[in-house]
This record gives C-alpha cells, sequence and structure tokens, in this order.
C-alpha cells in the first residue's frame, strides 16, 4: 500500500465506522465472516478472514470511531501511529521512476490488521495532508455516522451521501409541499 493514498484509506476508515448499529439503528452491517469478507472485497483488500477476525475488527471500528469523533490534532497522529505499528514493513519503492512510501502487511496478517494499517494511514494522511477539521459527524438529524472528508473543497456533509444526504433532501422537499398553499400542492 502506498502511503500516499490517504484519500482510498480515509475511505475505507468511514466505510468501516459506518457498519456499525448505533448507525443502522440497531442492524450491525458486518454480523459475521462473510459480511466482513465481503466487506473486504469491496474494498479491493485481499486478505483472507480468519476466525477470530469478526472480533478485532468490531474493537478496531471503535477504536477508529474513537479518533473521528475526538480529532485533536496530537490524538489523531498518536491513535493512527498506534494503528500502524508492527504491522508491516515500510519502504521506499521507485519502480516507475517516481519514489513513494509503501508499506506492506506482514505474511501473517490478519483481516484486522490490514483494516487497521490502512485506516491509520487515512487518518494520518488527513491530518498531514488536509486538516482536523476534516473528521466530523454526519449531518443527517437521524444519523449516528462519521466521516473523513477527503473532498477537494471540504463541504462535505453526510457520512454516506448517497443515503443520508438523499433522506434529507426527501424531508426538505416533503416540509416545503405540506407547508406549501393547498393550490400550489395541488398544481405540483
Amino acid at each position: 500500500m502506498a502511503l500516499d493514498d490517504y484519500v482510498w484509506a480515509a475511505g475505507v476508515a468511514t466505510d468501516l465506522i459506518n457498519t456499525a448499529p448505533e448507525v443502522w439503528h440497531g442492524e450491525d452491517k458486518l454480523p459475521d465472516l462473510a459480511s466482513l469478507a465481503a466487506f473486504a472485497e469491496l474494498h479491493s483488500i485481499s486478505v483472507k478472514t480468519r476466525p477470530g477476525d469478526l472480533r478485532a475488527v468490531h474493537r478496531l471500528r471503535v477504536t477508529v470511531r474513537d479518533l473521528i469523533d475526538h480529532p485533536a490534532q496530537a490524538r489523531l497522529i498518536t491513535g493512527a501511529t498506534a494503528l500502524t505499528s508492527s504491522i508491516g514493513d515500510v519502504t521506499l519503492d521507485a519502480p516507475s521512476g517516481r519514489s513513494r512510501w509503501t508499506v506492506s502487511l506482514r505474511p501473517d496478517a490478519t483481516l484486522a490488521d490490514a483494516l487497521s494499517l490502512i485506516s491509520g494511514v487515512g487518518i494520518l494522511g488527513v491530518v498531514q495532508s488536509l486538516d482536523v477539521a476534516r473528521f466530523r459527524s454526519c449531518g443527517a438529524p437521524t444519523c449516528q455516522g462519521a466521516f473523513i472528508d477527503t473532498t477537494r473543497p471540504g463541504r462535505r456533509r453526510y457520512c454516506m451521501p448517497g443515503l443520508c444526504g438523499n433522506r434529507v433532501n426527501v424531508a426538505n422537499h416533503r416540509a416545503r409541499k405540506a407547508s406549501a398553499p393547498a393550490s400550489e400542492r395541488h398544481n405540483a
């Protein structure tokens, strides 16, 4: 994994924390090893699931969420560094003529190790390249999600724009329609 690919890594960290039951009103989106394997495949993470991975990933999810919920720079750096420590080997890779720092997982690394490394790289990259203000709670009033905003303008408002943003837009539309005079509602 290239250490400068923090946008992808921050996206994986965001997707991971938003699988939690509190985001989905009690439904855990990673309830078993099959769903964890599907999550890894969706994000092109090629580490096989093993017994014990699910519990470890659930613990990791809580740790990453806690970092995002309390985005003090020193705390983010310390926490993300802990997520990346002793998981792989950092090297300077220059196969394409452009040097870049990369990290490779230990051969015995688990899926939880891979997700820990990815989340740590995402957090560290955003702290370094963007700002701690990019760690946010979802702007949808009924959502408990959080996210790391890696968009260029930094104006993202929702943890899952296609879901939370759409729900807010539909609710706003319905509220406008309900408050419109009856003659306008029938013409629409």
